[in-house]
């Protein structure tokens, strides 16, 4: 057994395998153009590779150091943000929303009717701030496709990945909206993190994109993590690309057999300048090992190199199931696409958590918490392996390929010494 198994626990010959898997699998066949691996155990770092290309137009390998638009992986980075204000005294996870956001006090739930004339019905209970954590708010995203309050969300342009408008017009523009159920009576993915972005600014007095930097990211050093690809570094960031033959952000890619359409070149993309909309639920672009970073300070309870962010309590909380009646995602969820496979599968404040491996039918461990983002990014953290798997690309949409669920069983595979 080599020094680096030794010390980890993985058995480096296994580790291989997932090189060779995603070669042959998804590089080969262009299903993905490059991608990057990083796994680490007991404080270590076991594998941290890169493969294929992150511009294929301008055939640029990819590199240790790519950037990549983590989509909805800054929702875990917003919410730790938030639970920071919480532990502060600043904000209750059981206050109104309506306390912070006055103009939402009277929001109805949708009976019928479409944008602008809408039947309502008044919500059972009031949404709480830990509605928005848990979507469990009756907010929804867009892209759903599923009702007409999405497509209300649509027309005007609500949470939108083009970053559209600002966070104060996402805020004026929800209190037009109905919610799709009365809070806390479903799961429904959503722009509650974009709102919790919002908050954040409102309730610490400055902007949420300075409270990131100054609370989180440059304590750890994460410097590669920013709502925008500044100049010095648009060599290193990524091109993304869509499964979808029209190229574009569809989440129900029919072209899953190979071939990838442009879907943001790196060269004109947005992600170059400041965005107004500051997007908390998706808008952070970033690197594997900035990421490996954040999760690092998660798995050693909310502290790193002397910079703690939360205490190991609050992050004990934020990582149980927080579902009504301790129900999972299968009993909860009317949405039609989400960042996690459902069996087995709670949701806490911020993550997914795995409540029942056995009906994941992967491996893996009770108490483990994960998310990903819409270009097939994704991390998982598992505190009884003391497991920390980063795997990044620009592919979209996410649910493409079961690249995620192999990656998992061939990370778990690995493991020679398990706590269990």
């Amino acid at each position: 057994m080599d020094a680096q198994s030794q010390w980890t626990g993985l058995d480096a010959t296994r580790l291989e395998r997932i090189g060779e898997h995603l070669e042959r699998n998804y590089i080969g066949p262009g299903k993905i153009a490059g991608c990057q691996v990083g796994v680490a155990r007991h404080g270590h770092l076991a594998y941290f590779k890169s493969f294929g290309q992150m511009d294929l137009a301008r055939g640029k390998p990819t590199a240790d150091d790519t950037i990549y638009r983590i989509y909805s992986m800054t929702k875990p980075i917003t919410s730790v943000a938030f639970m920071m204000l919480v532990e502060e005294g600043r904000v209750a996870l059981d206050e109104p929303v309506h306390k912070y956001i006055p103009e939402w006090k009277n929001l109805g739930v949708f009976q019928a009717g479409t944008l602008p004339k809408f039947l309502t019905r008044p919500p059972a209970r009031p949404m709480l701030i830990v509605d928005l954590l848990r979507h469990t708010s009756g907010l929804t995203y867009g892209f759903q496709m599923r009702s007409n309050v999405d497509a209300a969300y649509r027309e005007l342009k609500i949470g939108e990945f083009e970053k559209y408008g600002t966070l104060q017009s996402m805020i004026d523009g929800l209190a037009k909206m109905p919610l799709e159920f009365s809070p806390g009576e479903a799961w429904n993915y959503s722009v509650s993190t974009d709102v919790i972005g919002y908050l954040i600014g409102k309730i610490s007095g400055m902007p949420f994109e300075q409270f990131l930097k100054q609370r989180i990211l440059d304590p750890l050093g994460m410097n590669d993590t920013d709502f925008f690809v500044p100049a010095d570094k648009a060599h290193r960031f990524a091109a993304c690309y869509s499964a979808d033959p029209q190229g574009g952000m569809t989440f129900h890619a029919t072209n899953r057999k190979g071939g990838l359409t442009l879907q943001d070149d790196p060269i004109t993309s947005s992600f170059l300048t400041p965005p107004s909309f500051i997007s908390g639920g998706g808008g952070l672009c970033s690197t594997t090992a900035d990421y490996l970073t954040f999760c690092r300070a998660l798995l050693h309870g909310g502290e790193l190199g002397g910079v703690r962010l939360i205490g190991p309590k609050t992050l004990a909380l934020m990582t149980a199931n927080h579902l009504p009646g301790g129900r999972d995602l299968p009993e909860m969820s009317r949405s039609l696409f989400s960042e996690a496979a459902y069996n087995g599968i709670g949701f806490g404040l911020g993550f997914s958590v795995t409540m029942n491996p056995a009906q994941t039918l992967i491996p893996g461990s009770a108490g483990e918490y994960a998310w990903g983002g819409a270009a097939t990014t994704s991390f998982w953290i598992d505190p009884a392996e003391e497991l920390i798997a980063i795997f990044m690309t620009q592919v979209l949409p996410s649910s493409a390929y079961p690249v995620r669920r192999e990656l998992r069983t061939m990370v778990y595979a690995a493991i020679t010494d398990s706590n269990l």
